[in-house]
């Protein structure tokens, strides 16, 4: 069985909605080759046009970002399946995961302050969280 593909599932919704890789281009303010580009797995889209694919196409914003990055999700549950320290030490150690998606010591101390409102399972959740933090801070 072959895996699900961010492509696969943007092609999949765009035709459930009845939608040319023209009007999605436009509604996401991409050029209508890139969106076959992105249908055919050959781009991978900043977290920006994500954000705007998963609003026109109205997919989970979360789900499209780790089909677009798989071995975030593959990293991400494997730090999950180490009980020894905690998700939070794990996340504000982890220097090369700060690198690869920009936290800045500022989103660094807000996650830290989330870590205190109780237990957060997975490094995922931090990214997840991140994303929808920045996401809404992010003017349209």
């Amino acid at each position: 069985m072959r895996a699900t593909t961010l492509g696969m599932v943007l092609r999949r919704r765009r035709r459930q909605l009845e939608l040319t890789q023209q009007e999605v281009a436009r509604r996401v303010s991409v050029r209508a080759n890139y969106v076959g580009y992105l249908e055919r797995d050959l781009r991978r889209p900043s977290t920006a046009v994500l954000g705007r694919l998963a609003r026109v196409l109205d997919l989970d914003r979360g789900e499209l970002y780790f089909l677009a990055h798989p071995q975030v999700r593959a990293f991400i549950d494997s730090e999950a399946n180490n009980p020894q320290r905690s998700t939070w030490e794990e996340f504000r150690s982890n220097k090369r995961l700060h690198t690869r998606h920009g936290i800045t010591a500022a989103e660094l101390k807000v996650l830290q302050h989330v870590s205190t409102l109780g237990a957060v399972r997975t490094t995922r959740d931090y990214l997840f969280l991140l994303q929808v933090i920045r996401q809404a801070l992010q003017a349209d």
